[in-house]
């Protein structure tokens, strides 16, 4: 019987391929500037554990525990978030014109947003390492989780975001006891507050990509999105991509199901980066054929999420995008309101704009010709539009 909780065994350099310590606080590779990745041994764990196993574990991200960071069990912080549904979509899709529409629907998670995997999977490795001091910029759902696990783990947090953000996240970082400071300006001017503060502090930046576990409660979703199309994959996923954490962690879960021999297919979803158009960097330099983005000047949208100037994951979406032979695409945010509301309306779920922007992208995409009506298409909703009612 398998006893190894956790088959990490290093974090490599996602442009020079050094490895790195995963027993030791580590953040990014600091001769590269870039984001470190976790592997793991899954020769081993493809030879001691099956899917089944884990399929018939009690619901919650943490079933794929061996495919997470953490190595002591008793060092998890979790509220039961993951295991969030796929569900069909038949009066959206038949309005659309689509006869195989899913939404991946993040809004169940413990937040009300998908941040809750990526900061659970975050905070929990922080406090396997002892660390006792957490920082953040964001432009709110991450905030908002980070402050919540922070809070149950006995940790201090700090969040730094814009003046406009929804003031549903300020409020739920307050409660949990988070010390929150508004930033004039946008995320990444939150994150220049954050930096100084780490820097004379030494505070613990759990920043996208600015430490290395984040992506792997995000990636999460793509282990459960395989599970729930039969250890297959939908033909195109469409994602709201600002930091673009579960774009890059999605394509990251399916690569290493199919290591592990566990998939039905070695095909690959084809991945949509979706964003607004008034904070489209991904847009810009994948149509540019660039494999690095340049700081979007003036962001702004009503999708807070999407208002990120400039990944510091950029290269890796880039990279996920082009070797899935996806796209991306930007839309209005006058699209988003339509596409939320019509998403209401037809199927009485009331998505995040963030979320609604998938809908928008997409019909972008059926009405070029680039996706076909017959195709199974996954919209990825990241949060409940309930906490954007200042927005309406």
């Amino acid at each position: 019987m398998n006893s190894q909780f956790s088959y990490l065994y290093q974090l490599r350099c996602s442009v020079c391929q050094k490895p790195y310590d995963p027993n030791q606080v580590q953040t990014w590779c600091p001769e590269c500037n870039t984001p470190l990745i976790a592997e793991y041994r899954l020769d081993l764990l493809g030879s001691r554990v099956s899917k089944e196993e884990i399929v018939n574990r009690p619901n919650g991200m943490w079933r794929w525990h061996e495919l997470l960071p953490v190595v002591d069990p008793e060092k998890i912080i979790t509220q039961g978030e993951g295991d969030t549904p796929v569900l069909s979509m038949p009066r959206l899709g038949s309005h659309l014109g689509f006869s195989h529409l899913y939404i991946k629907d993040e809004s169940l998670n413990p937040t009300g947003s998908f941040k809750a995997r990526g900061l659970a999977a975050a905070i929990s490795k922080a406090y396997e390492l002892g660390i006792t001091r957490v920082i953040i910029p964001t432009a709110g759902n991450a905030g908002g989780a980070m402050a919540a696990y922070a809070a149950r783990a006995g940790m201090q947090a700090a969040v730094f975001m814009p003046t406009d953000t929804p003031e549903a996240n300020q409020l739920e970082c307050k409660i949990t006891g988070a010390n929150v400071v508004l930033v004039d300006g946008l995320i990444s001017d939150a994150a220049v507050r954050v930096r100084e503060k780490v820097r004379l502090e030494g505070w613990f930046d759990v920043s996208t990509f600015k430490e290395p576990y984040r992506l792997e409660g995000k990636k999460v979703m793509g282990l459960e999105l395989a599970q729930q199309f039969h250890w297959d994959v939908p033909d195109v996923i469409v994602y709201p991509t600002g930091g673009g954490t579960g774009l890059v962690g999605i394509y990251k879960a399916i690569r290493e199901l199919q290591a592990l021999g566990w998939m039905n297919t070695n095909r690959l979803p084809r991945i949509v980066a979706v964003q607004a158009e008034g904070c489209a960097p991904v847009v810009r330099a994948f149509e540019a054929g660039q494999d690095t983005c340049t700081f979007f000047e003036g962001a702004h949208t009503m999708a807070s999420g999407l208002r990120v100037p400039k990944s510091f994951a950029d290269r890796m979406i880039l990279q996920t995008i082009r070797e899935t032979n996806g796209t991306a695409v930007s839309v209005s945010d006058e699209e988003i309101q339509s596409a939320q509301r019509i998403w209401a309306v037809q199927e009485g779920m009331f998505v995040a704009p963030e979320g609604a922007a998938t809908l928008a992208g997409m019909l972008k995409l059926r009405d070029s010709g680039w996706l076909q009506p017959d195709e199974r298409v996954v919209l990825l909703n990241t949060a409940t539009g309930l906490k954007y009612l200042d927005l309406l």
